[in-house]
């Protein structure tokens, strides 16, 4: 049984290990496509929101992520986060003008 232990332990580790890297180097990624990305305005209406919650049970603590749902004049739409303070600032149905940069929420303005 310990020589079990022996072999598998340092083969996970790498793994945990391996699985933290990758999603700090894709994190890094996306950062630095949404950078090289244009800011761009466009005519918007908001069709949907949601919040993601996540729990930490070892912790017992939570968090919450917030998501807005734009749709576009082509009727293209796009799934953006935002801040908790926005979230609640936002109604579907609201018309204005959308700005974002990449998948990077700048700001919304009600027409």
């Amino acid at each position: 049984m310990f020589m079990l232990f022996e072999f598998m332990f340092p083969i996970i580790f790498v793994m945990v290990f391996g699985m933290i890297i990758f999603q700090f180097a894709t994190g890094i990624g996306t950062w630095h496509k949404n950078n090289q990305s244009p800011r761009l305005s466009v005519n918007a209406t908001i069709v949907a929101k949601r919040e993601s919650i996540t729990h930490h049970s070892h912790h017992s603590t939570s968090s919450t992520s917030y998501y807005v749902t734009f749709q576009v004049e082509s009727g293209d739409r796009m799934e953006l986060p935002v801040t908790g303070s926005e979230y609640g600032m936002l109604a579907e149905g609201d018309i204005g003008k959308l700005t974002f940069q990449g998948t990077r929420y700048l700001s919304f303005e009600r027409v």
